[in-house]
């Protein structure tokens, strides 16, 4: 992600942070992510997470991120990474459909 970009998700996840209590983050990459995604979803790939998840900064860490990916591998990989940058309520919601119908989005 380019800076600008960064800082347009980053204004989006504290509008966000306001009215719900998590936030559904889909961490496939872009061009998957426009095929379809769960409404309200942010895009925020692996390669920005790994990169100290700067979109995220301004986050409470015990806010819970709910993530998704296809089949739950780059989810649970990025949960694993968030978890060791102080995140602590995230859960691998698998893939879209198992987070809309988990989460009625």
């Amino acid at each position: 992600m380019l800076d600008w970009e960064i800082g347009i998700v980053v204004e989006v996840v504290e509008v966000k942070l306001r009215f719900m209590s998590r936030l559904i983050i889909d961490v496939r990459e872009p061009e998957e992510y426009a095929r379809g995604h769960v409404e309200g979803a942010l895009n925020i790939p692996p390669a920005e997470i790994m990169n100290s998840a700067k979109a995220l900064a301004n986050v409470p860490k015990d806010t819970e991120l709910v993530l998704y990916c296809t089949t739950g591998s780059r989810s649970n990989i990025c949960k694993n990474i968030l978890g060791s940058i102080g995140f602590t309520n995230i859960v691998n919601g698998i893939n879209k459909d198992h987070v809309k119908a988990r989460y009625n989005v």
